[in-house]
């Protein structure tokens, strides 16, 4: 495809996606306002003539956050979702790859890892519930744009995402970026807490490995499942501590506050990836956490 449009294209996966691909185009929300039907609409009729649209853009935030601002990431992110299906399919974009997030499973199946077939089993998890629906809506409506006007509109669903230019902000990030900075932020002798208790499990994506699977799935994903991407390796929140811990040389401690536990397990099965776009070798989590502890370090 010679013509393509990313939107969210500054933020943390854009930005990494615009390294293995600077010939695409590549928008934020400076330069369009994509709640509005009228600047979407805007977007895509300023470049005209689209192969396709990957669909990035988003309100995301970490565990806190989405607890806390229940209606304003179901609302911003219904209105982007929509604006961007809608207004692609009147301006006859042939085809739109969005990405959705692993929120959008249930919380509780009968069994783990997840598959893309248990999507509807259940409610999302109440910690992330009105941003999983946002992104399910997204999903259907991809699926039935694709039933009803036979466009090629599509969804994955990555699992956590961590690595350089990730959002450190104390109040808004998720548990990667947050305990980096807890870590490099702390002193001799400090006694770290953090949120639960430590026992959930989670695949960490690193980001670069998300930026180079994006453009295969955008080459052979014309399917309506939601395809997982995620690594092999599902640590728990106190492993993966103890790896920054290692990490970091730092003569700290740490603690857990029992609040805001969130899901025990959400890990998915990446079959369906693999055999779309062949083995693929992930950057190993003790990998992939140096290389971002390092790089966060050198800014500050």
């Amino acid at each position: 495809m010679t013509i393509v449009l990313v939107t969210g294209g500054s933020g943390f996966i854009g930005s990494a996606l615009k390294k293995e691909k600077p010939e695409w185009i590549y928008i934020s929300s400076k330069d369009y306002d994509l709640t509005s039907d009228y600047y979407t609409r805007g977007m895509i009729r300023d470049h005209r003539h689209l192969d396709a649209i990957i669909h990035l853009a988003g309100k995301v935030g970490g565990i806190k956050d989405n607890t806390n601002k229940q209606a304003e990431y179901i609302h911003e992110n219904i209105k982007i979702n929509t604006n961007v299906i809608h207004e692609a399919y009147k301006e006859n974009v042939p085809r739109v790859l969005s990405v959705l997030s692993t929120c959008v499973f249930p919380e509780n199946i009968k069994s783990f890892p997840l598959n893309e077939g248990d999507l509807f089993k259940g409610p999302p998890p109440e910690s992330n519930f009105s941003y999983g629906y946002a992104k399910r809506c997204l999903h259907v409506m991809s699926s039935a744009y694709r039933q009803q006007y036979g466009v090629d509109y599509s969804t994955f669903s990555p699992s956590n995402v961590y690595g350089p230019d990730d959002n450190f902000d104390s109040t808004s990030s998720h548990f990667v970026p947050a305990m980096i900075r807890k870590f490099s932020e702390s002193y001799h002798g400090d006694t770290l807490e953090f949120w639960g208790t430590g026992k959930p499990r989670r695949q960490q994506l690193y980001v670069e490995d998300l930026a180079q699977i994006i453009p295969l799935l955008l080459e052979k994903h014309h399917t309506n499942d939601p395809i997982i991407v995620a690594p092999h390796e599902n640590l728990s929140i106190q492993e993966m501590i103890n790896t920054c811990l290692k990490i970091s040389k730092k003569d700290v401690k740490y603690n857990f506050n029992g609040k805001l536990e969130g899901q025990l397990r959400k890990d998915g099965r990446n079959d369906m990836l693999m055999q779309l776009i062949g083995k693929y070798n992930f950057t190993p989590f003790q990998e992939g956490l140096r290389k971002t502890y390092e790089w966060y370090n050198k800014g500050e």
